[in-house]
């Protein structure tokens, strides 16, 4: 006899009763602490770093629901696990930060000069920074705090400082006049990551430079430095012309044309003018032909070439250049408006403007080289396959980065300048010769950003840590910034760790998008706050509603109504546990001989799913494993094994207590890496036991499967879910008691009668019971006596309301479908779906007339 214990769980679950104290315990016993020391097989991963001036917003969430689930399996699975949790001091976002609260006081960073702004900013770090954090907590990211970085503290800026002194001694770093990507509000250069690009209205101008010589331009002002008009070799509408001038319009100046192969000769009038200080394209042909560069614009966006133009900003330029030379009779065509992609500073927002500039670059031709061999030779795999391409893409033809910005806050770039043109690198352990002043500039934040694996474990240092968890397991990270910094990290990693990938794969996850897929913006009204979800639906509702929506590779579209279900979800398995624990569930070893047919059918489903969702998981298929538990727990454990059970209970079979204890045990521990809090609350209080984040991984028991048990609760089910379905026809009520009479001799089901009649509310009939509709199915028939327990005459008049308009129905689409100029003109999915409409159509019909049949007279 097994003793019945009923732990106390409130009615209801309330996650805000539960999540932080479930989550500062998790903290503070140390669940979430790697030791390097261990012998266990080690996993990591190093948390993408988020900005200091960040906070988690939708697509965060995502990517850390993600991680906790992969980590939190690992450490069940028996594996030494690290997730390593660290921000990204953000270069320009802080600095901008900064700037406004200084501008808030009538001041600039220059009023204050940089030591004490830098000191500033590291103020507003401690105190203000750094909130996303604490939001991490709420969403129950079990990250090693006691290992938290900060990309600008003392370790990692000795492990940035070391980096660039070695690319630098191994001439990987030089510094040049290039074509960059310039802000001409925060007055530095950018990365391509920081350029958001965006579909603009503009204008499309074509200027007549000659009788035979028309080009076209969005930029009319850049005009002012064009140094040739370019043309394809073989375009032989030009080729008398290459080698001779043209004026420059405006200017009096005379340009040469020249050929190149970039033009493209269908585009447009087939030339192009080349403007080599203000265009990347222009640059390259002007390094291929020679051409000097002329610098129109300064750093602001005001024009500086001499003439009526010089003063203006680049926008007032633009329509006093077209002005000018519609006023020579110089446009042949404006096309207002155009609409073409246009850059911005993702901080400022600003147009961004292609200048040319003297910049620090990193020569990635090597390193981009060994990261793509990495791939191709499989020491990192990419998850999805597919996205392979897309990386080969980019690493196969990488140009030289741009990695100084010309701002205060960031790593400055360790290179000093002597008195007579000396250039000297210096490392961490050196000191800088006397009278020698520092470059001015920082590095780019994905400099730094591109060292975490390895500078967040110690690197240069050959520390435990980083013997122990490098590589890492695995990255989880959009698809969007595969190339922005998953290469960087990939060249970095070989580069430093001798040929070492920083992680063995790479996962790849897609955008959070809406429930219709339309991309999340402020505009569209769209944006979803993961903190206002938590605090409505829960943190373990939130992360459930995005990983059932996480295929690799592809976007996640998510929905409020979505979210609602997940909630619904926690509060059924709440409700379950809460059931089986009032009933005496309890975690024991079964007496397989004591199993019935019930039992043996959820325990063997128990064993199909604990391997389909391991092996999901282990795929990084986290919507196929949520749909497979989310499925699993609500129609089969809840919607029937729990109400299967209610029925040996109640016949006093105590292990039934026992089954359930097990087969919630595994499912709880099953779902803990994706809703962590309501798994963790429920399987202590089924258990007893510590901590479900320490509990052992699920293991198949091959004994359990059970192939009959299977097909006869399946046909079971199919009984059971057709003769309620009949009831209804019947107009009986879900809980209305009828008699009936059963035929199950030679059924899979003979020996499930009691189970059938408690499940399908049918009484035993009385001697004088008379059959008034009768049901086959899966070989069992049948019998109910409904006299007296309808309104006969009210359920016929209902049928037959129904039954007319099916019929009108069924005419309506009979007659499109007989029309031959519908048939013409429609398109074959609307005639499909007419088609659809007569085929259910006349399906009611004959069920409802086999209804009213049934009645009676």
């Amino acid at each position: 006899m097994v003793t019945v214990t009923t732990p106390e769980l409130p009615t209801q679950y309330t996650p805000a009763d539960v999540e932080t104290r479930s989550y500062e315990r998790w903290v503070t016993e140390g669940y979430f602490h790697a030791d390097p020391g261990s012998s266990r097989t080690p996993y990591s991963i190093v948390l993408p770093p988020p900005n200091v001036t960040g906070s988690l917003h939708i697509g965060h969430a995502l990517d850390h629901s993600v991680q906790d689930a992969l980590t939190r399996r690992a450490r069940m699975r028996g594996h030494e696990t690290l997730w390593l949790p660290g921000m990204d001091h953000a270069g320009i976002a802080t600095q901008n930060v900064v700037e406004r609260e200084l501008a808030k006081q009538g001041m600039s960073r220059h009023d204050l000069g940089r030591e004490a702004f830098v000191e500033r900013v590291w103020e507003w770090k401690e105190e203000s920074g750094g909130k996303i954090l604490g939001q991490m907590r709420k969403l129950g990211d079990g990250v090693d705090w006691s290992r938290e970085r900060f990309t600008m503290d003392e370790g990692l800026s000795r492990a940035v400082l070391t980096m660039f002194k070695k690319l630098y001694d191994d001439g990987l770093v030089y510094r040049a006049e290039r074509i960059i990507n310039w802000c001409p509000r925060c007055l530095t250069a950018l990365s391509d990551i920081e350029v958001e690009h965006s579909e603009d209205d503009g204008e499309l101008v074509s200027i007549r430079y000659s009788d035979e010589i028309v080009v076209a331009t969005t930029r009319a002002e850049t005009m002012l430095g064009d140094t040739a008009v370019a043309v394809h070799p073989s375009d032989e509408r030009y080729a008398h012309l290459v080698g001779t001038t043209v004026e420059l319009p405006l200017t009096g100046r005379r340009i040469p044309v020249v050929a190149d192969e970039h033009v493209d000769p269908e585009f447009g009038t087939g030339a192009v003018k080349v403007t080599p200080a203000h265009d990347p394209n222009d640059f390259e042909i002007g390094r291929r032909h020679s051409l000097p560069s002329m610098t129109v614009m300064d750093e602001r966006g005001v024009i500086t070439a001499h003439g009526p133009f010089q003063g203006l900003d680049r926008f007032e330029a633009r329509p006093a250049v077209v002005a000018a030379l519609r006023a020579e009779g110089r446009i042949v065509e404006e096309k207002r408006p155009y609409v073409h992609s246009v850059g911005h500073c993702s901080r400022c927002k600003t147009v961004v403007e292609p200048r040319l500039s003297l910049q620090w670059f990193v020569n990635v031709g090597p390193l981009a080289k060994e990261a793509g061999d990495a791939v191709r030779d499989g020491r990192t795999s990419i998850h999805p396959p597919e996205m392979a391409k897309r990386y080969f893409d980019w690493v196969d033809d990488m140009h030289d980065w741009c990695i100084s910005r010309q701002l205060w806050w960031g790593h400055r770039i360790p290179v000093w300048y002597g008195p007579n043109g000396e250039v000297v690198c210096v490392g961490p352990d050196e000191t800088p010769p006397e009278g020698y002043i520092q470059d001015p500039d920082v590095l780019d934040t994905w400099f730094s950003s591109g060292l975490w694996p390895f500078s967040t474990l110690g690197w240069p240092e050959r520390t435990p840590e980083l013997e122990r968890f490098y590589p890492t397991s695995v990255l989880v990270t959009g698809y969007d910034i595969l190339f922005f910094w998953v290469a960087r990290m990939m060249m970095f990693g070989l580069y430093a760790m001798d040929g070492e990938p920083p992680f063995r794969v790479v996962a790849l996850h897609g955008m959070v998008r809406d429930q219709y897929g339309k991309k999340m913006s402020k505009s569209f009204g769209n944006v979803v706050d993961p903190l206002d979800w938590i605090e409505r639906f829960g943190a373990d509702a939130t992360r459930f509603t995005l990983l059932r929506g996480a295929n690799p590779g592809a976007d996640v579209a998510i929905s409020e109504e979505w979210a609602a279900g997940s909630r619904n979800f926690c509060n059924k398995i709440w409700n379950a546990t809460r059931f089986a624990l009032m009933n005496g569930a309890a975690v024991g070893p079964l007496d397989d001989a004591q199993l019935t047919a019930a039992d043996r059918w959820i325990l063997s489903r128990l064993q199909s799913v604990i391997t389909a969702a391991d092996a999901a998981l282990e795929d990084y298929e986290f919507a196929k494993a949520s749909e497979l538990l989310y499925h699993f727990a609500w129609d089969e454990v809840c919607d029937w094994y729990l109400e299967l059970a209610k029925i040996q209970l109640g016949e006093g079979l105590d292990h039934t207590r026992l089954v359930l204890g097990q087969v919630l045990d595994a499912l709880l521990r099953l779902l803990h890496p994706l809703v962590p809090f309501v798994s963790e609350e429920l399987w202590r209080a089924l258990t007893g036991a510590e901590s479900i984040v320490v509990a052992p991984w699920p293991q198949a028991d091959p004994r359990y499967a059970d192939p009959r048990a299977e097909a006869e609760v399946a046909a079971l089910q199919e009984v059971v879910t057709e003769v309620r379905r009949f009831r209804s026809d019947q107009g009986l009520k879900p809980g209305q008691k009828v008699a009936a009479r059963l035929g199950l001799a030679g059924s899979a089901v003979e020996r499930q009668e009691a189970a059938i009649r408690s499940l399908l509310r049918l009484t035993e009939p009385a001697e004088t019971f008379s059959a008034t509709a009768r049901l086959t199915v899966g070989g069992v028939t049948v019998e109910i006596d409904t006299a007296g327990a309808i309104d006969v005459a009210a359920e016929r008049k209902r049928l037959e309301k129904d039954l007319a308009v099916a019929r009108k129905e069924a005419a309506q689409a009979a007659a499109k479908l007989g029309n031959e100029q519908f048939m013409a003109k429609a398109p074959d999915e609307v005639v499909a779906k007419v088609r659809a409409r007569a085929d259910q159509a006349e399906a009611d019909i004959a069920r409802l007339e086999g209804q009213l049949a049934a009645l009676g007279v």
